[in-house]
């Protein structure tokens, strides 16, 4: 039986362009280079019908080393909340008032760049601290 070695996380949204760039400052991801023969991307979308105009965009990690994510855009808004959602792992080794300095100075940065502060949960015996946020389509994430 094969192995899965790669996967790609698809998020449904009304952008996929903006909110595939909004993801690339977050995660440090970058735009992939446009298909072959086209300058940019912005030629290649013009080459598609105008139905097709928008409908996605991706971004990549550039180590190679996270996975593809993938942007569709969808007619319907987002209704409820995620099923699925990133953990963004910004306060990774870090412990107590250092660590909570780390994510609260990560979520300003993603504030300014359109996110929106859900809820901050404090570390307790059982849990790690944890602030939850929504993308600029209003996508849960955590930074924890």
């Amino acid at each position: 039986m094969p192995s899965v070695r790669q996967f790609q996380v698809t998020f449904d949204c009304a952008e996929p362009e903006r909110v595939a760039r909004f993801w690339c400052e977050v995660l440090g991801y970058v735009v992939p280079p446009p298909p072959e023969g086209f300058a940019t991307w912005d030629e290649y979308d013009r080459s598609l019908p105008p139905e097709d105009r928008g409908a996605w965009f991706a971004c990549i990690d550039p180590t190679g080393v996270g996975p593809r994510l993938y942007f569709q855009r969808v007619p319907e808004g987002k209704v409820v909340k995620n099923r699925v959602h990133l953990d963004v792992r910004a306060g990774t080794g870090l412990v107590g008032e250092e660590r909570l300095a780390t994510l609260e100075a990560e979520a300003a940065r993603l504030l300014a760049l359109g996110a929106t502060h859900v809820l901050t949960q404090y570390a307790d015996e059982e849990n790690e601290s944890c602030i939850t946020l929504q993308d600029i389509e209003g996508n849960e994430f955590c930074l924890d």
